[in-house]
């Protein structure tokens, strides 16, 4: 059974929704000036960027903090 997260804002949030709204939010070229990732900056794809992702905790981890700061800013 899977534990409830109250105050966790990730809990339930997909990387891959993450990453689509930061994309919608910011766009490529920003979000690839903000973290500087080459799946960001060179040919991006969602695809691309999340097989890296999944493999490179620290830029998750910068991923996720920008998304976190994104949803303050509404």
């Amino acid at each position: 059974m899977a534990e409830q997260q109250p105050n966790n804002p990730l809990h339930g949030v997909t990387l891959k929704a993450i990453l689509e709204h930061l994309v919608e939010v910011y766009g490529w070229e920003e979000l690839g000036d903000r973290i500087r990732i080459n799946s960001f900056n060179t040919d991006p794809s969602i695809k691309s960027s999340l097989t890296f992702l999944r493999k490179t905790p620290w830029a998750r981890e910068k991923v996720e903090k920008l998304y976190l700061k994104s949803l303050n800013k509404k």
